[in-house]
Formats: C-alpha cells, sequence, structure tokens
C-alpha cells in the first residue's frame, strides 16, 4: 500500500514537472503557426491564413486513388479515371491535403529543415485522414530511406510521421520489415514511366522480418504521394514477402480534382 501511494506521488510530481517545463518553455519560445511560423495560440496550430490555404482532401474522392472529386454526384463508391486507367498495386490511398505552397512548405520545412516537431501535427492530420484505412490495419511501415542517403539526412521522414500514427492507434510500428536496397536518384522531374522504372526492385523485406508482414494489412506511410510510384514499389515488395493487403497513407497529393 505504502509503495502504490509512493509511485502515484511520484507519476503525480512528475506530471506537475511536465507542465511547469512546458509552460516555461512557452515563455522562452511562444508556440508558433505550423505552416509560416507566426506566433499562434497552440503549439503546433495553424495561424487563420495558413489553415485556409491548406486545401484540405474530403469526399467525394476516389475509393482507390484518394483523389478528391471537384462535383459530388451523389453516388456511393465512386472512383477515378485514373484508378481503372493505371490500378496501383496498393489497395487505397489517403492523404490530408493537396501538395499546394502550405502543404509544400510543410513538408519542406520537416524534410529539409530539421523541423522535426512538426510530425506531431502532420500526423495527427494523418491520422483523422486516414482513419478508415487506420482502423483495418495490422502494423504501420514507414517508406525507407537507402541507408547512405538516412546518413547524409539524419533522419527518414515518413518514419517521423509513421511512429506517431502507430502510437496514437495502438499498432505496431515496424520501420526494419522494409527496405531499400539500392539508392535511386531523386524522383523530382521524371516522368510516371521513369518514376517506375527508377524504383524497378528498389525495395525488399528483409528475410529475418517477413514474418512481421506476412498475413498482415499493412498500412504504408510517406509524406507525399506524387505518380504512386514509389507506393507501388514498396507495396509491391510486402505483397512479395506475403502481406495480406497494403493501404498507403500520405500527407499530400500531388494532382487537382478529378472533374
Amino acid at each position: 500500500m505504502l509503495t502504490d501511494h509512493r509511485s502515484g506521488a511520484l507519476r503525480g510530481a512528475a506530471a506537475l514537472w511536465r507542465r511547469a517545463s512546458a509552460a516555461t518553455l512557452g515563455l522562452v519560445y511562444p508556440p508558433t503557426c505550423a505552416g509560416c511560423g507566426a506566433a499562434t495560440a497552440d503549439a503546433g496550430a495553424f495561424c487563420p491564413a495558413c489553415w485556409s490555404g491548406l486545401r484540405l482532401i474530403d469526399e467525394p474522392l476516389c475509393d482507390r486513388l484518394g483523389i478528391p472529386f471537384a462535383v459530388d454526384l451523389g453516388i456511393g463508391r465512386l472512383f477515378s479515371p485514373q484508378a481503372f486507367a493505371q490500378p496501383p498495386v496498393f489497395a487505397r490511398s489517403r492523404a490530408v491535403a493537396l501538395y499546394d505552397d502550405v502543404a509544400r512548405g510543410l513538408v519542406h520545412r520537416l524534410k529539409y529543415e530539421d523541423r522535426h516537431d512538426l510530425a506531431r501535427p502532420m500526423a495527427r492530420m494523418m491520422s483523422a485522414a486516414g482513419r478508415d484505412l487506420i482502423a483495418e490495419a495490422d502494423c504501420v511501415v514507414p517508406v525507407p530511406l537507402h541507408h547512405w542517403r538516412l546518413w547524409r539526412r539524419r533522419f527518414n521522414q515518413a518514419a517521423l510521421l509513421a511512429r506517431p500514427i502507430a502510437n496514437s492507434a495502438g499498432l505496431p510500428f515496424l520501420p526494419q520489415a522494409l527496405s531499400r536496397r539500392r539508392p535511386t536518384r531523386t524522383q523530382v522531374g521524371l516522368s510516371r514511366a521513369a518514376r517506375a522504372e527508377n524504383l524497378a526492385g528498389a525495395f525488399q523485406v528483409p528475410p529475418a522480418f517477413r514474418h512481421l508482414v506476412a498475413g498482415r494489412r499493412v498500412l504504408l506511410v510517406d509524406d507525399v504521394r506524387t505518380t504512386g510510384a514509389t507506393g507501388n514499389a514498396a507495396a509491391r515488395a510486402l505483397m512479395r514477402a506475403g502481406a495480406n493487403s497494403v493501404d498507403l497513407l500520405t500527407f499530400a497529393l500531388v494532382g487537382e480534382p478529378v472533374g
């Protein structure tokens, strides 16, 4: 009984210390907008200008690719022409926002300016956008970087986003389940066909970790989906290792509404 009482007292003291520390940091480093750095009331929030500039994706959207439709046709499940013309390897894809100025700025600050603090608010938004995918997932796997690029960058932005998504959903976070076995040149500026060729055979599930994905529904996480070449290549490797299905969740989607 005494031990339990002391343990509770220690937990209470720790909580008070965390709140006091957070309040002190708030005085020294006032909370700023996650999008532009302007002052805000809460850390990780958006100022009105950035929030209104973020082109959030909402229904109606393509059930397969997550592309929004410009007009609500008033029917059930919808599929875009792209989903029929070029069906992806992954089952479904969802994203928070279209890759415009605000979303691009967030991704670039996370990726190239070491703004790791942006990962949590971005992950919260991804969890909301991908709630249907998360509800059916058995585990969360980030799209990996090649070890040389990881060494140069020092972190994998997809893993920074995937970990809090997995933690909030109570799902296993499996960064070791997928590896990039060869370096690939940047996808920027490449055509759809060139992107697919660039990534052909780039990913693998290491034999020692195949049991982690075999028979499971995998939620694959990345920062941006452009043509879907990266998601397709990664999903193909997971499916070859025995994954039951693969869904893709990203923060941003390159493209415009259909119709």
